[in-house]
């Protein structure tokens, strides 16, 4: 039997099982033939595996090893050159016969692009013409070498194809050297990997591919592919917290900072114990993007005292950054002309556009010396100086928006991360607006989706085909779709939830659905809410986030399009959460009965009989 929730569920804490390491082999598809094509030089040559081949210019170790034990292969080629050349391609291919039923997650290029199971009809959105000069560097829509168009699909660093039973996982084990780009051919039945190396000059041995091909159960294939990563696992506790954005905004204030940490500290004071507590100031504290260490007037007394305050408590005190991007009326931009990244025509190259700053806003040179100085100067005073625990760095992906002549996209993205996690030391990072696979293992939580909205959907942004768009939709589809990410890549942080009726216009099904999938799916959960407004209902439900939080999930399955159920274990005992992000109801089968799930309605479900 399976009952409703209808209050609360208060249930103990359970510890988490040990991963699972074997793999279901299925049998159902697995590809034998692989074709190899290297493009150099202008000219593309088919590289047979297993061997090394060799040309005038350089000679390639292409190298297939079979994974008996994962049911998988690993795909490794290296290019050894014997005098400069430049590299065009690289693609490694396949053929494969879709089923209707089966559908291809993929995942978008960064934090905000939208990333979740694909059917086969579908095609991923295009960036409408006009929007380009104001979006077009926050995804891939510059990227040439992407076929696009109904039929075509696309993924980012790794992707799977969910079958009738379990998955069959592409994925790089390293986008250090340089992005992974996975396309499938619907029509056709052709999957190719490529690897972001357009026009990369190159003098010395590269190790350009590190691929695995996996099939088996989901859970199973997703632990050995981080594990075959070696990544350092993540070691904070969840986390929750409040931050300033989604309610203020940019018009903060000391007095309102502050005003929040006390009712905050009222309504969480019994909590403290269980989970790491963060207090984050966001965006609108500094004068100027790219101005870090220029405070506004309405801080009087300077950041270190708001961290202070903070810690008082007994909260990680969390601060906002964006450290590789400036806005033109910045003292930065003005005084240090040399330190902006010029396009190959000399013109200053544009991150995006924001019109709560100054509109366009620009991207650093990464590797002028003067900026990495002055980049280390600001983390000083930040971490050191002002006392603070935790810096959420934003818009991370501008520093690699244009490919060097000797350094592919991926390579700057690496070392501007290694940067950064050198800078921040045992402190933490929360990622945000960046390239997943270049933070595996490099910061301590991650943001996983979009921003969400103070509406359902922002609907001129969906009309122009912006993946990265601000969309509570959009983000809760991200949180899903990537929550396997959670606990072997970073802490996911699925964005905040909100449950306030001031400056919202989310419905309270709607905010109950958010607060139920973000608590589930991620172990860092904000809120932006003034907690001292809320009514006794808003207070209760405040506090079921203790009780989802650091659940074991058991499964996530798409059961339609937009109605997901999250099979998850708490307290000894399995429940099932049914989501749906639809206008239209959804039946859903209980026993020998039909639940109705109505629109934006999330419903959980407990089994009576214990599982251990």
């Amino acid at each position: 039997m399976w009952s409703k929730k209808v209050n609360s569920i208060a249930v103990a804490n359970c510890d988490k099982p040990r991963k699972q390491v074997f793999l279901l082999y299925l049998g159902k598809f697995f590809p034998k033939m692989f074709e190899c094509k290297l493009s150099f030089n202008n000219r593309t040559e088919i590289l047979p595996p297993s061997k090394m081949t060799f040309f005038e210019e350089l000679y390639v170790d292409y190298k297939i090893e079979d994974l008996p034990s994962l049911n998988g292969k690993r795909l490794q080629l290296t290019v050894h050159p014997k005098q400069d050349i430049v590299l065009q391609n690289l693609e490694i291919s396949f053929a494969r016969t879709f089923k209707d039923s089966e559908r291809i997650f993929c995942n978008g290029f960064q934090s905000w692009s939208e990333s979740r199971e694909f059917e086969l009809k579908e095609s991923l959105p295009s960036l409408m013409t006009l929007a380009t000069p104001f979006m077009g560097n926050y995804g891939d829509y510059h990227f040439k070498q992407i076929q696009r168009g109904r039929g075509y699909l696309h993924s980012w660093t790794y992707s799977y194809i969910r079958q009738s039973e379990g998955i069959l996982l592409v994925g790089s084990l390293s986008e250090q050297t340089a992005f992974t780009l996975i396309q499938y051919d619907t029509k056709n039945g052709q999957v190719s990997i490529q690897k972001d190396i357009e026009n990369l000059a190159l003098t010395h041995s590269y190790h350009l591919m590190d691929v695995v091909i996996l099939e088996g159960d989901e859970r199973a294939v997703f632990d050995q592919y981080f594990d075959l990563m070696n990544l350092t696992l993540p070691t904070q506790k969840p986390a929750v917290g409040w931050t300033s954005w989604y309610n203020h905004y940019t018009n903060i204030s000391e007095e309102i900072i502050l005003q929040n940490l006390a009712t905050f500290q009222e309504k969480h004071q019994d909590n403290k114990a269980v989970f790491d507590t963060i207090f984050q100031i966001d965006d609108g504290y500094q004068t100027k993007i790219g101005d870090w260490l220029s405070i506004k007037p309405a801080f009087p007394n300077g950041m270190r005292k708001i961290a202070q305050e903070i810690h008082k408590e007994g909260y990680l005190a969390g601060i906002w950054l964006a450290p590789f991007v400036c806005e033109k009326s910045s003292e930065l931009f003005q005084r240090n002309p040399s330190w902006i990244l010029k396009d190959k025509h000399g013109k200053a190259v544009r991150a995006g556009y924001n019109p709560a700053w100054s509109g366009h806003f620009y991207v650093l040179d990464f590797y002028h010396e003067e900026v990495q100085q002055y980049l280390t100067k600001v983390f000083l005073t930040v971490l050191e100086k002002w006392g603070y625990d935790m810096v959420k760095l934003d818009f991370l992906y501008a520093v690699c928006i244009l490919p060097r002549p000797n350094k592919t996209r991926g390579q700057v993205m690496n070392d501007a991360m290694q940067f950064l996690r050198n800078l921040v030391g045992q402190k933490r990072i929360l990622g945000c607006g960046v390239p997943l696979g270049s933070c595996f293992g490099l910061v301590d939580y991650c943001r996983i989706g979009a921003d969400i909205h103070l509406q359902w959907e922002h609907n001129f942004l969906k009309f122009l085909g912006n993946r990265e768009r601000v969309s509570t939709i959009l983000a809760l589809r991200s949180a899903v779709g990537r929550w396997h990410l959670n606990n072997r890549a970073f802490i996911n942080d699925p964005d905040v939830f909100l449950l306030r009726k001031e400056n919202n216009q989310l419905t309270p099904t709607q905010q109950n659905t958010i607060f139920v999938v973000n608590a589930l799916l991620g172990d860092l959960v904000f809120t932006s809410d003034d907690l001292s407004t809320y009514k006794e209902e808003q207070v209760c439900e405040f506090k079921e986030l203790y009780d989802l939080i650091d659940c074991d999930i058991k499964k996530v399955e798409m059961l339609e399009k937009d109605v997901y159920k999250i099979v998850f274990k708490k307290s000894q005992n399995i429940w099932e959460a049914i989501a749906n992000f639809r206008s239209e109801s959804y039946s859903y089968p209980v026993q020998n009965d039909r639940l109705v799930v109505n629109s934006y309605e999330s419903i959980i479900l407990q089994k009576n009989i214990s599982n251990s």
